[in-house]
């Protein structure tokens, strides 16, 4: 028999300082994120107040400004600037006593979408049902997936749940006499017929072909089909252009992907003349400093102990966080200037002259760790003058074209595109063809590049592409 024994041993570990985790977890968040944070600070530490609750940024005098133990100005934070810090007092001189209303409205008005269940579930209330029929419609709601097809078999279904297989396929077909069309359907060629059914084509030439023939649509087979079927090319073609306006996945817009609101964390805009400024976003998040009220209790509390330990640590916890977020900003907007100033060709004519950049490259200029920069990055959005983009996608390796340009993977994805989008649908290029292409326009890359950025760019091979 094994005895038991006991015994020491040391060892060195790393542990993050709770310090630490909190600067960490506050460089990562996104502004929505950041002001959620921030609100929730205010509520665990009352030494902490938002200045915009009680005045305006610019009513700030320079005494409260030094009582704020260091803590800068969002302003003077980025004083080296002089063109963004107009443009950010203009946009703060806007700023009322009714911030703090104004922002807890635009948090309230974040709601979560509606998902398919909940859709489903309501509809079953609405419909007149007894409690037994609704009680079973619930249990089929939910054993269905995001995309609204059936779980499992109703078979499998009434055997584990004991309950009668009539019963369920009765509140089976009620569910899939439901919005969205072709819900509870158990595999695709049913829920294209459900879909049919209800636009009132359940008996029609596409029905026959989505029951029958749905293998050859997937392959574009068309003249095959057209043959066995007896029919004009041109009547299969219309056929099958009606069946690909039916919706495959009918749950899917009521997917929970998180919300869909996403409020940038960088803009840039043009200065003229060619140059361009990146500047923070965030005016509506709470400006934090230690409240002046409590630091006198701390000099008054003498002779209380326990009262002075606690201001103490509560103003230390105050002061550990404004730092935090004034690095979090310090480090975003350095990140976001260098971008400005080694991606001016993508500003000016977009994303096909997106240069290739790493975050090694970013974090040695601005004298930082690459994963601080990771961090910095991750679940942030510029605004752009093309459009609103994760900050991620200006971290990517390239290409040197043959001219002597770099051009960076999103690049060649957008040339990709670009010769797939003006390509002819009856005779579509193949992937050999594509890099060919590519190869003129001085980008070269393999065919199986080329086939891994169509697949990204979710578009089919070129034999699944063919329209006749």
């Amino acid at each position: 028999m094994a005895g038991a024994s006991l015994n020491q041993s040391l060892s060195q570990q790393q542990t993050l300082a709770p310090q630490m985790r909190q600067s960490l977890e506050i460089l990562q968040a996104n502004t929505l994120e950041l002001g959620q944070l921030l609100s929730q600070a205010m509520e665990i530490n009352p030494v902490l107040e938002d200045v915009t609750e009680h005045e305006s940024l610019d009513e700030i005098t320079d005494a409260e400004k030094e009582d704020s133990d260091n803590y800068d100005d969002w302003q003077e934070t980025y004083d080296d600037d002089a063109r963004e810090l107009a443009i950010m007092e203009r946009r703060n001189q806007g700023m009322s006593q009714d911030t703090a209303e104004a922002r807890e409205h635009f948090y309230n008005s974040i709601v979560a979408p509606l998902t398919l269940q909940e859709h489903l579930t309501e509809q079953v209330r609405e419909g007149g049902l007894n409690e037994r029929a609704q009680t079973d419609a619930v249990i089929i709601i939910g054993n269905l997936t995001d995309h609204g097809y059936l779980d499992a078999p109703l078979e499998e279904l009434a055997a584990r749940l004991q309950i009668p297989l009539a019963r369920l396929e009765d509140a089976l077909a009620t569910i899939q006499s439901f919005d969205p069309p072709g819900v509870g359907a158990a595999d695709l060629r049913e829920c294209l017929l459900l879909q049919l059914d209800f636009l009132g084509l359940g008996a029609g030439l596409e029905a026959e072909i989505v029951d029958e023939h749905l293998d050859e649509v997937a392959r574009n087979h068309f003249p095959q089909l057209a043959k066995k079927l007896h029919l004009p090319l041109d009547t299969i073609i219309e056929a099958v252009d009606h069946i690909r306006t039916l919706d495959p996945s009918p749950g899917s817009r009521f997917q929970n992907n998180g919300n869909p609101y996403v409020q940038p964390d960088v803009v840039i805009k043009e200065a003229g003349h060619g140059e361009w400024i990146a500047s923070l976003t965030g005016s509506y998040l709470p400006r934090l400093r230690i409240n002046d009220e409590y630091k006198d209790l701390l000099s008054d509390s003498t002779d209380d102990r326990k009262t002075r330990n606690y201001l103490r640590n509560q103003i230390r916890d105050g002061r550990v966080l404004i730092r935090a977020i004034d690095q979090r900003q310090e480090t975003i907007l350095a990140i976001a200037r260098e971008i400005v100033d080694r991606q001016e060709p993508f500003l000016a004519k977009g994303s096909r002259h997106l240069k290739p950049m790493t975050m090694n490259d970013i974090a040695e200029v601005i004298g930082v760790h690459p994963t601080t920069v990771s961090r910095a990055v991750a679940g942030k959005y510029i605004d752009t003058p093309h459009g609103l983009m994760e900050m991620r996608k200006f971290f990517a390796t390239g290409y040197h074209t043959s001219d002597g340009k770099d051009v960076s993977n999103e690049g060649v994805r957008e040339a990709l595109q670009d010769l797939i989008d003006s390509e002819d649908s009856s005779k579509p290029l193949s992937d050999s063809k594509l890099e060919k292409l590519l190869t003129e326009q001085g980008i070269k890359v393999a065919r199986r590049t080329v086939a891994k950025y169509r697949e990204q760019l979710s578009i089919l091979p070129s034999h699944l592409r063919k329209k006749y």
